[in-house]
C-alpha cells in the first residue's frame, strides 16, 4: 500500500491527514506542535509512506528537520504556487491537508527548496544583519529629516553618525534634541552589532569554489557575495538563467494577452534577500565601474532611476548565474 501524508502547519498545532494510492482517507487528526505527537501519528504507516508534505510556513524548520531526521521523505510545498479549486464551498485544515497529500500522490506538487540544516544558521545571521542595516538607515533618515525640517540644513550619513550630545544641544536647544540623540544612540549601537555580525561571518564562512567568481564582478564584495552564496545554496536547482532571474525578483510580474496587460502576478514571489543583494551590487557598480555607469545612464535617459537600477541589477543577476554555474570569471564584454 502507498501512503501520502499532508501536514497543515500552524503556529500552535498541525493537522495531519493521510491518504492511500487511490485517494482514500486513512487518517485525519489535529496534533499540537510537538514532534513526538506528530511522529506517533505517522509511525504506524512509516513503511508505506511515499512522502510527507509540509507547507512552507514561517515555522517549518523544526518539523521538517525532525521528520527528515527520522528518515521520512519530506517535501516542502510552495504555498504561493498552490491553488485550490475556487468553486469550493468550504475549505478547512482537514481539506487543506488532504489537498497537499493528493497533489503529492498525483505528482503535481509545487515544491520549495529545503535548505541544508547545517548552513541555515549563517544564512539567518546574514539576514539579521540586513534587518539591522534597514533599522540603521531608518534612523539616519529620521535625523536627516529633522535637520531639514527644523534647520533647513542638509547632512550626510557620516555627519549623522559623528553627532554628539554637545553638538546636538547647540543646534537643538529644545526637546527635539532628545529625539535626535535617541536616533544617534541607536545608530551607534546598530553599527556595532552589524560590524560584529560581519566579523563572525568573515571568520566562519569561506566562499565555495563555484561562488569565488562573484568577487570578480562589478559591485559585488565579500558581504554581497556571501549573501548570494548562502541564499542560493545549490545553483544547480535553477535549470535556466530565466529561473534564477525570476527567483531574484528581476522579472516583471505582468500578465499580457494580445499585447495588452490583463493583470499582475505575485511580484513578491522569489527571494527578497537576493533581490536586495543585486540592487546593492548595481548601486555600487554604477558608482565605480564605467561600463555599468554608462549602461545605467542610457537606461535612465529613456525611463527613470528605479527602472534603470532594476535593469542593471537584472544584468548582474544573469551574469552571476553563469559565473556560478560554469565556475568562470566575470567577462565584461559579454555583459555589456
Amino acid at each position: 500500500m502507498e501512503v501520502y501524508a499532508g501536514l497543515d502547519l500552524h503556529s500552535t498545532n498541525t493537522y495531519v491527514a493521510m491518504i492511500d494510492g487511490e485517494n482514500r482517507m486513512l487518517y485525519k487528526h489535529r496534533h499540537r506542535n510537538d514532534l513526538s505527537s506528530i511522529l506517533s501519528a505517522l509511525d504506524p504507516f512509516k513503511k508505506d509512506i511515499k512522502g510527507v508534505v509540509v507547507e512552507s510556513t514561517y515555522n517549518w524548520y523544526w518539523l521538517v528537520d525532525g521528520l527528515m531526521g527520522q528518515g521520512y521523505p519530506v517535501h516542502l510545498a510552495n504555498p504561493s504556487a498552490i491553488r485550490q479549486y475556487e468553486g469550493l464551498k468550504q475549505v478547512d485544515d482537514k481539506r487543506s491537508s488532504l489537498w497537499l497529500a493528493n497533489l503529492l500522490r498525483l505528482g503535481i506538487l509545487p515544491t520549495g527548496y529545503i535548505y541544508p540544516k547545517e548552513e541555515r544558521p549563517l544564512r539567518d545571521l546574514l539576514r539579521k544583519r540586513l534587518q539591522l542595516v534597514h533599522h540603521r538607515t531608518a534612523h539616519i533618515l529620521s535625523v536627516k529629516n529633522i535637520f531639514a525640517r527644523s534647520l533647513s540644513i542638509g547632512v550626510n550619513s557620516e555627519q549623522v553618525k559623528k553627532l554628539d550630545d554637545s553638538r546636538v544641544k547647540t543646534l537643538f536647544p529644545n526637546e527635539i534634541g532628545h529625539a535626535v540623540m535617541a536616533s544617534v544612540g541607536l545608530i551607534g549601537h546598530l553599527e556595532r552589532e552589524i560590524t560584529g555580525i560581519e566579523r563572525i561571518i568573515k571568520e566562519t564562512l569561506t566562499l565555495k569554489r563555484e561562488f569565488t567568481g562573484l568577487l570578480t564582478m562589478p559591485g559585488i564584495g565579500d558581504i554581497i557575495a556571501m549573501t548570494i552564496m548562502l541564499e542560493v545554496g545549490n545553483i544547480s536547482r535553477f535549470p535556466t538563467v530565466q529561473d534564477y532571474s525570476s527567483y531574484c525578483r528581476c522579472v516583471k510580474s505582468t500578465h499580457i494577452s494580445n499585447g495588452r496587460v490583463t493583470g499582475h502576478g505575485n511580484r513578491k514571489n522569489g527571494n527578497k534577500y537576493l533581490s536586495w543583494a543585486y540592487i546593492e551590487a548595481a548601486q555600487f557598480a554604477k558608482r565605480y565601474h564605467e561600463s555599468a555607469r554608462s549602461y545605467y545612464e542610457k537606461k535612465m535617459a529613456t525611463t527613470n532611476k528605479i527602472v534603470a537600477i532594476k535593469a542593471l541589477s537584472h544584468k548582474l543577476a544573469r551574469a552571476s548565474y553563469f559565473v556560478m554555474r560554469d565556475g568562470v570569471a566575470y567577462d565584461q564584454a559579454r555583459l555589456f
